[in-house]
């Protein structure tokens, strides 16, 4: 594997006035306002999933990020959302060095790490049926799990995936660390619930129309019986932030974090505002 290098100092980072504190791991339910995740980073900033993405979130205020990761021919993990370039070759037919040269902005995870320091992250682990560079051992996990294991911070990322089988391996390998399934609307709610439940993960990670109407309210309260988080893809709307905030939900993946954060704090406000008028 690559060497990873020492994260970097990020202590003239202004943290956000409402800023959730985190213990010693940042994945859990919330009390308040839910987390907010940068989609492949801030992605109408700056590229996705690339280092630009990943500063411009922290700079947007959002509380982690998500990205994608794959694996190269050699073994190296690489944040990429599709399973090849532009044209170009599939990723794990190619070792690290020429994908370096044929798009240099395509990072390690290791540099991606270093770059969230301090953010929560979800690695979404690609590795899906239908694509290319699919494997059925899984190695990406294998590989997922002893980079994190030989670095500080892996109390910050939460690995999550839309096949089942790979989070399984990382919960096999690596109990401690919290994982989630990634689902679009169609899945029967109960089957998806208490199949993740049982195999011990701790969060869904539905899309937005998986949680609309009254499917969303029995999602939610299924989600709450089995003590799983519910973290919602991909929300850029505020009237649909506040929707599921009022709905209970614990983080919202978002490509525009700064507006969801706005979106939350103007509903905190409110709140406060009801509160007070009412003398409670």
């Amino acid at each position: 594997m690559t060497p990873h290098g020492s994260s970097p100092d990020h202590d003239g980072d202004a943290e956000p006035d409402d800023a959730i504190p985190l213990g010693s791991s940042g994945w859990g339910r919330r009390a308040s306002r839910p987390l907010v995740l940068a989609h492949r980073g801030a992605r109408r900033e700056a590229p996705d999933n690339t280092l630009a993405a990943f500063t411009a979130a922290r700079r947007l205020g959002a509380d982690g990020v998500e990205l994608d990761v794959r694996r190269t021919r050699d073994g190296e993990l690489v944040v990429h959302h599709d399973p090849d370039l532009p044209g170009g070759p599939v990723l794990a037919d190619e070792e690290l060095v020429v994908l370096r040269r044929l798009a240099p902005h395509v990072p390690t995870l290791v540099e991606a790490l270093d770059a969230c320091a301090g953010l929560l992250v979800n690695v979404e682990v690609k590795n899906h049926p239908r694509e290319p560079d699919f494997d059925p051992s899984a190695r990406v996990a294998d590989d997922l799990v002893d980079l994190l294991a030989s670095r500080p911070g892996a109390d910050r990322v939460l690995v999550s995936s839309f096949h089942l089988p790979t989070i399984d391996r990382v919960r096999a390998r690596a109990a401690h660390l919290p994982t989630a399934y990634v689902f679009k609307v169609g899945i029967g709610i109960d089957r998806v619930v208490d199949s993740v439940a049982d195999a011990g993960h701790r969060a869904l990670h539905p899309n937005l129309w998986a949680v609309r109407g009254r499917r969303g309210v029995a999602l939610l309260a299924r989600a709450a019986e089995r003590a799983l988080l519910v973290n919602v893809w991909t929300v850029n709307r505020p009237a649909d932030a506040v929707r599921l905030a009022a709905l209970g939900v614990d983080g919202l993946v978002t490509d525009a974090p700064d507006v969801v954060r706005n979106a939350l704090a103007g509903c905190d406000q409110a709140g406060s505002t009801t509160e007070r008028a009412s003398g409670t």
